[in-house]
């Protein structure tokens, strides 16, 4: 073909070029599902993340609720509310729940708060609870907000921690995103909740 006819025949096609629509649709289609997509999975897990956050809170809550509704406890009840709160956390798994449960006093002198007890647990790979040591000894001095530094009064403070690893993991943290929460409650039933006791210390 001679140049001049090639010449023109480009001309022709680059004239009619903006008139052309084929293929249009493929182009916005390619572009826009990946950013769809990422939109659509993004929303999933942080409506995921904001259900399972709920729950943590729901559990600390009720650990603390449960044990405060006592006037003793054992090691067999502290397994059981530590049981019953993780099942709020269905249809989620309670495999990665750590959870802590303790008793502070009021020191009416100073208005700090110092452990009685403290007991920890998880949750193994059978979903059955482990008791554990907490990290909190007795007479450990633990910061708690103005408001409930009531001299002469104990809290029951209960701690709750879950790592929410996403299902899918492209928009969020693939590792999983660490929740928590802690709650304070006064016990219902008597001036304290004593474990392993039969007396309300003041150590």
């Amino acid at each position: 073909m001679p140049i001049s006819q090639l010449w023109s025949c480009l001309r022709r096609s680059a004239a009619a070029l903006p008139n052309d629509c084929r293929g249009v649709a493929a182009t916005e289609f390619v572009m826009i599902v990946p950013l769809m997509l990422t939109m659509f999975f993004g929303v999933v897990e942080f409506s995921s993340g904001v259900a399972v956050d709920r729950k943590v809170t729901l559990v600390a809550r009720t650990l603390s609720d449960l044990t405060s509704q006592s006037t003793t406890v054992t090691d067999a009840d502290l397994s059981n509310f530590f049981a019953a709160s993780a099942g709020i956390l269905t249809p989620y798994s309670a495999t990665p729940t750590q959870s802590t449960i303790t008793e502070l006093y009021v020191d009416p002198s100073t208005l700090k708060a110092r452990v009685q007890w403290s007991k920890a647990s998880t949750i193994n790979s059978s979903g059955s609870v482990v008791l554990g040591s907490s990290s909190h000894l007795p007479s450990d001095i633990i910061a708690i907000p103005a408001a409930l530094a009531v001299g002469g009064t104990y809290l029951i403070w209960s701690e709750v921690s879950y790592k929410y690893v996403p299902a899918v993991g492209y928009v969020m943290a693939k590792a999983g995103i660490t929740l928590s929460d802690l709650t304070y409650t006064r016990p219902r039933q008597s001036n304290c909740v004593m474990y392993k006791t039969t007396v309300c210390t003041t150590l």
